[in-house]
């Protein structure tokens, strides 16, 4: 498990949903990301962090992830990894290449066991303009995915990817790492695979509420916070987009010391566990429905770049 390449960082995702693209004024003019143009039939935006981009709306018959996207910081990484998951009988698109998307960079994609596109790419031209602006999200934080078979879903990130559990509730719920950042993904047991949500990371606590505050300023309420995660640590206030994803504002995760870290067992349905403020109360049954999202048929066939 040691020679186990992993994955080193989490750059963001591409979501697909009818008429996505459509959403894009209320992401950047109302949640705070910047437009990092067009390609194709994806609109892509950013934070005010280094990532040429970190969310990506898509136009597509149904709702679901296009891909998640991971990061490698040398191309000499890349090709390792690559090496490693064919050697794995891992569902590859091919061999590396130039890939055209924001700020270019070389990698490929791979299926995980939920057929979820994930793409991992290295060499990216960072983007320029990384002034960390009052309560505009710098990066994609992390994504929660939901799966049907939890364990096996794990088992495959853990030993494919050489992602790390730093966390979880006994058969619902894993926190997975694969850099500092307590998670960067982390999977629910659903009845079937879908995006539970994507979090974005605020500078700070300040920003966090002045975030809030903006949302609410232009009628857009959190369906559940704020409050602060047990796992991780995280202060969270969650938002369903036009498209009916569920997103979130979040800020100061948990960073691990490999060293020293333990995990922990979390017990499900504490209240003061599930928020330590006690702000916030157990998510609504609508909330928990929106969360649970629609079924995913996850990637097509035809890979783009």
């Amino acid at each position: 498990m040691s020679d186990l390449i992993g994955v080193d960082f989490l750059r963001g995702i591409v979501m697909r949903a009818p008429q996505m693209k459509e959403t894009a004024d209320f992401y950047e003019n109302t949640w705070g990301l910047k437009s990092a143009g067009a390609g194709g039939d994806v609109i892509y935006l950013r934070g005010t962090g280094p990532e040429p981009f970190i969310y990506g709306l898509s136009d597509g018959p149904d709702f679901g992830i296009e891909y998640v996207n991971f990061g490698m910081q040398t191309r000499q990484r890349v090709d390792a990894l690559h090496a490693q998951l064919n050697a794995k009988g891992a569902d590859l698109d091919g061999d590396p290449r130039e890939v055209d998307t924001p700020g270019g960079g070389y990698g490929f994609s791979v299926l995980d066991p939920d057929n979820r596109r994930l793409r991992i790419v290295a060499d990216v031209t960072p983007n320029s303009d990384t002034d960390p602006t009052h309560a505009m999200p710098i990066k994609v934080s992390h994504v929660v995915l939901n799966t049907s078979d939890i364990h096996r879903s794990e088992e495959w990130y853990s030993e494919t990817l050489g992602f790390r559990r730093s966390d979880y509730y006994v058969d619902r719920m894993s926190f997975l790492r694969c850099s500092t950042d307590h998670h960067s993904i982390a999977l629910f047991q659903a009845p079937h695979a879908s995006v539970n949500h994507v979090a974005f990371e605020m500078p700070n606590i300040d920003s966090f509420m002045r975030g809030i505050g903006r949302m609410k300023q232009m009628g857009h309420v959190p369906s559940w916070g704020p409050g602060r995660h047990g796992p991780g640590d995280n202060p969270f206030a969650y938002f369903v987009s036009p498209s009916g994803f569920v997103i979130e504002f979040t800020t100061e995760l948990q960073q691990i010391d490999e060293a020293t870290h333990q995990v922990q067992e979390w017990p499900w349905g504490d209240p003061e566990k599930q928020d330590r403020w006690m702000t916030a109360g157990p998510p609504t049954p609508a909330m928990r429905a929106v969360m649970l999202g629609r079924p995913d048929r996850g990637s097509s066939a035809e890979v783009k770049g």
